[in-house]
């Protein structure tokens, strides 16, 4: 009886072990949980790796979605959470979270038509709209044709694909398409979830991938490691300077060149639609949330340092996927806010 006692006692640990992983591993200090944004997920895969091989720390990260994260975090399931979609500082203060950004990059349609190149097909800022919208519905409508003289654009409707989860990258592109088009902002808005006029959705960065992958006529929108990843078709944008550019770190660069962290409330900051005649018009950063008080400490600590890693010796790894990493004055007050802000239960400073 006592045997078969001791058996069942070590079965449930060992079930325990295997179906709570973070929980285990963060007491012990080999793992750190988040979840959220699959925009810079190939960036903090990358890091990830490097930093387990350097330290035997595990980063255990969830792909689910923006706001999947925000979820989790909140409900204080994992011990960051991930968003695309800066939360303004009024719902960081009710939710009792402070955000830093970690990483910048860019939001990238591409298509699936046959013959077509990678930045062979050029659309403006309104025409993108307007297909989002359903609006334009072949390709060989007179103003994709007006817009890209001498390219043979077939007779086929316009499959539009979208995100079918809540998420950051949604909210970096109808942000975008809300500044272009009156009618979009007007009709749908910005969100991290909105009500599409047309197309079909699918779920993370890599459910719009590989729909538009496999569907011929089809667009969609993607961050743009999975688009090289992929090997999609991606197309040349108007900014709002008039010129056409494409995706890449350079452009991304241009876009978040001016941007103001150190005014900027909470880190709230939104790269869309920025000035420059290099600059991608959909660029945005993705932003790191964690809980201001701390029951866990050691598990915070162990996840800052994670982060002040990947600031400080990930920036290499980072652009060659072509993200565009924190500058360093970005990152210095990023980690004044950790020492201000991120606190345990007795109001002591987690970090350094």
């Amino acid at each position: 009886m006592k045997t078969n006692t001791l058996l069942a006692g070590l079965a449930l640990l060992a079930a325990c072990f295997i179906i709570c992983p973070g929980a285990w591993a963060a007491d012990k200090m080999s793992a750190i949980s988040g979840a959220g944004a699959t925009f810079p997920y190939p960036v903090y895969a990358k890091w990830a790796s490097a930093y387990y091989k350097l330290t035997g720390i595990k980063m255990n990260y969830q792909s689910i979605g923006s706001g999947g994260g925000i979820k989790q975090v909140k409900a204080k399931t994992v011990d960051f959470g991930a968003s695309d979609a800066p939360l303004k500082p009024k719902e960081l203060e009710k939710s009792g979270l402070i955000q830093f950004p970690m990483i910048m990059g860019g939001v990238v349609p591409v298509v699936n038509l046959r013959g077509i190149e990678p930045g062979q097909i050029r659309l403006s800022n309104r025409l993108m709209a307007d297909i989002y919208l359903g609006k334009v519905r072949k390709w060989n409508d007179e103003r994709i044709k007006a817009e890209n003289p001498g390219l043979s654009l077939p007779g086929r409707t316009i499959t539009v694909v979208h995100r079918a989860d809540g998420s950051g990258t949604t909210w970096i592109f109808t942000n975008y398409l809300s500044k272009v088009s009156p009618q979009w902002k007007e009709k749908v808005g910005s969100a991290k979830a909105v009500a599409w006029p047309a197309g079909i959705g699918g779920k993370g960065n890599e459910g719009v991938a590989s729909y538009v992958k496999r569907i011929s006529g089809s667009i969609g929108y993607v961050e743009y490691a999975y688009a090289l990843q992929n090997h999609l078709t991606y197309v040349k944008l108007k900014n709002r300077e008039g010129a056409y550019v494409e995706p890449n770190s350079k452009t991304f660069q241009s876009a978040a060149a001016n941007a103001d962290w150190e005014n900027a409330r909470g880190f709230y900051m939104v790269l869309t639609d920025q000035p420059g005649k290099d600059s991608w018009p959909i660029t945005g950063a993705s932003f790191i949330l964690m809980h201001k008080v701390q029951q866990r400490p050691d598990v915070a600590r162990a996840a800052l340092k994670f982060f002040d890693w990947c600031y400080k010796k990930g920036p290499k790894m980072a652009e060659k996927l072509d993200y565009v990493p924190m500058p360093m004055k970005v990152v210095d007050l990023v980690e004044k806010t950790w020492k201000n802000e991120i606190k345990d239960s007795s109001g002591n400073p987690v970090w350094p």
